[in-house]
């Protein structure tokens, strides 16, 4: 078992910065893949962005690339969100999630943090 507990959200005006951190404990491994999702009221999760926790490679939701940066310190056990340039259709419930690499499937996952962007 993976417990993935997220932190940082919180209300920020249109064009500042927040930094969110998913803390990862358990039986964590570097073959998983760390993700990030949202969840705007009303519609589906989507993806914003991910990382191989060995190599380090990143992949970004088109609507963040240029404004997100995931990033992760395995000393900590700990993988980030710096999200900037923040937009008010950023706004949603992030989550933190693990997938072993290679599988489809996310199949841990944190409670959620609310990010709230003001225009």
């Amino acid at each position: 078992q993976v417990q993935l507990v997220e932190s940082g959200g919180g209300l920020v005006q249109a064009g500042g910065s927040l930094r969110l951190s998913c803390a990862a404990s358990g039986r964590t491994s570097s073959n998983y893949i760390m993700g990030w999702f949202r969840q705007a009221p009303g519609k589906e999760r989507e993806f914003v962005a991910r990382i191989t926790w060995s190599t380090g490679n990143t992949v970004y939701a088109d609507s963040v690339k240029g404004r997100f940066t995931i990033s992760r310190d395995n000393a900590k056990n700990t993988v980030y969100l710096q999200m900037n340039s923040l937009k008010p259709e950023d706004t949603a419930v992030y989550y933190c999630a693990a997938k072993v690499s290679g599988s489809a499937k996310y199949i841990y996952w944190g409670q959620g943090t609310q990010v709230t962007v003001s225009s």
